[in-house]
């Protein structure tokens, strides 16, 4: 049947700014087959004549919302894990832990997610002797909300096998106490050794985790989704999903690339080219370092404060890189590299560049810098000459802007995420908000980039604050272009697939400090409606 949206405001996304957008606004969208088959007046749309009319009653029609970079499986979860998100002290951890192992008694491990010990009373992460306190018997995991690290008790540590005597990783760190002895604090590569042992990995889908896994998406509107680290346990679940056609939004997935799972896009041939029951697989991902909060992101500069000239650290080497990147250009394949601090980013336009150099592959494969937090403006240019996009993680602003500036000082920390010089540049700009660290809320992040506003109330970095338009576009149009699929999302154009949602007010008709109080009223996928919110 065709759907007629009529009478709000219609943001095509098609035009350069926002006066030209509210200049060319049309009056009705025609919805056929799952693709829009017309923009323009109402009374002149070849509509059917059983054509149901959707009266938007002032509301606003918008290109759905393309998520650039998350992590799918893993928000499905760690919605069935202890949320943490809300502990201000050990005393909370503890308790709220306790509390989740009442009600999950028959589970022989008890994990938590979403602490942040930049927000924690004591001031750091918990040990394994505060964790033992919710367990002596049991493995306790806890972690961090940036995923980069985790504790765990003095029973886990046993099941892994680890004591005073493990070395640390390449690429990780154990915490210590003053004896010597592991305190339970896993650093980076370090956590996979304890993950690994109590089998904390994705293999199987669980009732409530398709909740955790789809409808959160779909509940801010967004219609195209990333799994941004696809193991093999997760790329199987994802081809159970798609195969039981469980999956309403798209799902576009990039494999992990270790040295033992660089195959998987060969083992899933039938997930390489196109969608397939909503799954694709796009390409591969390489993590370069870490966490700027956490403080083992990759810096050219030491941070502040602790040891003396520490710059964080790198999680792979230079030859890993080039080789992986040279393995990514020879099969024509996208590359995403997680990069925070400036040094990983160094590192990740540096082998791209000599990658180009050695394979001779210049194709347009858009590989993607992943978070940007520091990325500066001499390392922007050369990624504009090698096509590659900045997909910034903005809300960093509002949830540790004021933790940045403590950690770099004034002139570095207020120029985390730089949005403006990298669009100034001419470079393809979109914004993710790598959930399940943060809720994968769009208008959030068109918010964050406008206002630039932290936690705290300062204004972190004036000189890059965006329009308003510019950051929608960030989250529709750019999103599109990051996947190819420009000419079938993104905007509202005769052709292009029914991918829509619909919010109660215009971002471009309220005060810039309300935007992030819009609310997501219905998403609609295909030309399906897919979520809808009551309140609206």
């Amino acid at each position: 049947m065709d759907r007629i949206y009529y009478n709000g405001t219609i943001l095509t996304m098609r035009c350069a700014s926002a006066a030209e957008e509210l200049r060319q606004s049309p009056h009705a969208v025609l919805v056929r087959d799952g693709l829009i088959a017309a923009v323009g007046d109402l009374n002149e749309l070849p509509a059917k004549p059983d054509a149901e009319y959707c009266d938007l009653r002032g509301r606003c029609l918008l290109p759905g919302f393309i998520d650039p970079h998350s992590h799918f499986v893993a928000n499905g979860q760690m919605a069935l894990r202890a949320d943490l998100s809300d502990c201000g002290s050990f005393d909370d951890i503890v308790r709220t832990l306790r509390s989740y192992h009442e009600i999950n008694a028959g589970q022989n491990v008890i994990i938590g997610f979403g602490y942040d010990h930049n927000f924690l009373k004591e001031g750091r992460h918990p040990d394994r002797h505060v964790l033992d306190m919710v367990s002596t018997e049991l493995p306790v995991c806890i972690q961090h909300v940036s995923l980069h690290f985790a504790c765990v008790n003095s029973a886990a540590l046993n099941a892994a096998g680890l004591d005073a005597g493990t070395p640390d990783p390449e690429g990780g760190k154990f915490g210590r106490l003053e004896n010597g002895e592991l305190s339970g604090y896993l650093e980076e590569k370090a956590t996979g050794s304890v993950s690994k042992a109590l089998n904390l990995s994705v293999s199987e889908y669980s009732p409530g985790m398709i909740e955790g896994m789809q409808e959160a998406y779909l509940r801010y509107g967004i219609t195209t989704v990333q799994e941004g680290s696809a193991n093999t346990g997760k790329l199987a679940l994802l081809d159970k999903l798609a195969e039981a056609g469980a999956l309403k939004p798209d799902v576009v997935a990039y494999a992990t690339f270790t040295n033992t799972e660089a195959e998987l896009p060969q083992r899933y041939p039938q997930y390489a080219k196109n969608y397939r029951n909503h799954v694709r697989i796009g390409g591969y991902k390489i993590f370069l370092d870490g966490s700027p909060q956490g403080r083992s992101a990759w810096m050219s500069r030491p941070y502040l404060g602790g040891d003396p000239g520490y710059c964080g650290y790198p999680r792979i080497t230079d030859e890993q890189v080039q080789r992986r990147i040279e393995t990514a250009l020879s099969e024509r394949r996208q590359i995403l590299a997680h990069c925070n601090g400036d040094a990983a980013s160094e590192q990740f336009i540096t082998a791209y560049e000599r990658a180009i150099q050695a394979t001779g592959v210049t194709d347009d494969l858009r590989p993607v810098m992943v978070h940007c937090q520091t990325v500066r403006n001499d390392q922007l240019d050369r990624m504009r000459a090698i096509r590659m996009i900045a997909s910034i993680f903005v809300g960093h602003v509002w949830y540790w802007g004021d933790v940045h500036v403590k950690n770099f000082g004034e002139e570095r920390g207020s120029r985390i995420s730089p949005a403006k010089d990298a669009i100034e540049r001419g470079l393809h700009v979109n914004f993710h908000q790598d959930t399940p660290v943060t809720k994968p809320n769009m208008l959030h992040s068109v918010w964050c980039a406008v206002n630039r506003l932290s936690r705290g109330g300062n204004v972190i970095g004036e000189d890059q604050k965006i329009s308003v338009y510019d950051a929608l576009r960030a989250v529709t149009v750019e999103g599109a272009y990051e996947y190819f699929e420009e000419r079938e999302k993104g905007t509202i154009e005769v052709g292009k697939r029914a991918d829509l949602v619909i919010l109660d007010k215009s971002p471009l008709d309220v005060p810039e400090i309300g935007i992030k109080d819009i609310k997501v009223c219905e998403t609609i996928k295909d030309g399906v409606t897919v979520y809808k919110n009551p309140s609206c």
